[in-house]
């Protein structure tokens, strides 16, 4: 936290400079500053920004908001209890780094949570269930206004994949997450829980046979270079989480609260495409490598959903109790709803 603090005391004065050096004014009525983890290049940093310039010109210059990618304000953990503190007005989270602060966010780790298809999937991030969620975060301290989508988990391995029974014996490195941990187990494999920076070497010595990742991650971090085959599962939802800090929140004329809501949603669309892009991008460069990729079929999708569901679905009740279950509850109703149509 006091890392946080300095870097926050810097840019501050920084930010301060350059707007009076600039304008001879104080640039806007509400200055939000916003951490994130991921790189400048990415879909999370690129339509940050694009929000931030729409959310000024709709407020006439009243609010603005400064982005800050790459870990500049700390890890997600020091930047998720400055939002609560209040040293830090924003930071656009993964759901995957919020379960040791927010059980009930952990209902994002189960398997197949959300369909396939982009439209049907947005009903659900933005319908009752994704409300529900944002509003588990109210009695920890911080204001979340929405669920940003940020792509899917697929496997790979170094042995084969052809079908569910090859994953029995198999051993795959996952996030220290039960849910996690089951939903490898109800497939008759074993999870091991290991730090994201130790995973190229575990692969490459056979520490564990397999990993699951966005295909952006595996490109980047050259998974693909000790691994013979791949799944196009989409297994996991990756999803962000747009957090506030509630007084600064609180400051805003309801107006403003709202052209920020709206704008954060509009570009859902847009950030979908740019990360499948990304994603398609990525999936060349790991079939240059000569890798066996095969994809899932809808059938073989619904198979391994009736096995990794349920599992991941009781480690989650288990961890996050009562609030969990009207969670899941609420989830399910919108789920058979939306898949339904």
């Amino acid at each position: 936290m006091k890392h946080l603090i300095r870097k926050l005391a810097a840019t501050t004065v920084m930010g301060v400079a350059g707007a009076a050096f600039a304008t001879g004014v104080w640039a806007a009525d509400f200055v939000a500053k916003i951490g994130h983890l991921e790189s400048a290049q990415q879909s999370r940093h690129v339509f940050l920004d694009k929000v931030a310039k729409l959310v000024n010109e709709r407020t006439d210059g009243a609010v603005e908001f400064q982005i800050f990618p790459q870990g500049q304000l700390g890890q997600q953990r020091e930047m998720t209890e400055g939002v609560q503190l209040g040293v830090l007005e924003a930071t656009v989270a993964p759901a995957a780094f919020l379960g040791g602060f927010n059980p009930a966010v952990s209902i994002m780790d189960i398997p197949y949570l959300l369909p396939d298809n982009d439209e049907t999937a947005q009903e659900i991030r933005g319908g009752a269930f994704g409300e529900a969620l944002c509003e588990s975060f109210n009695s920890r301290g911080v204001t979340c206004i929405g669920l940003w989508p940020n792509g899917k988990k697929n496997f790979t391995s170094s042995k084969p994949l052809a079908s569910l029974e090859d994953f029995a014996g198999q051993k795959f490195r996952v996030m220290d997450s039960n849910i996690l941990i089951e939903q490898f187990n109800s497939l008759g494999a074993s999870a091991i829980a290991l730090p994201f920076g130790e995973l190229y070497t575990a692969l490459q010595t056979g520490v564990v046979d397999g990993e699951e990742n966005p295909l952006d991650t595996i490109q980047r971090m050259k998974f693909y270079e000790v691994q013979k085959h791949l799944v196009l599962s989409d297994h996991g939802a990756m999803e962000d989480v747009i957090l506030f800090n509630p007084a600064w929140w609180a400051s805003l004329p309801a107006e403003h609260q709202k052209t920020i809501v709206d704008t954060f949603n509009e570009v859902i669309p847009e950030l979908i495409a740019h990360k499948a892009e990304a994603v398609a991008t990525a999936l060349e460069e790991i079939k240059a490598s000569g890798i066996e990729i095969r994809e899932m079929s809808a059938d073989e999708k619904s198979a391994f959903r009736d096995k990794m569901y349920p599992a991941g679905r009781a480690a989650y009740v288990e961890r996050a109790g009562e609030e969990g279950e009207n969670l899941i509850a609420i989830y399910e109703k919108e789920y058979e709803a939306a898949t339904a149509q």
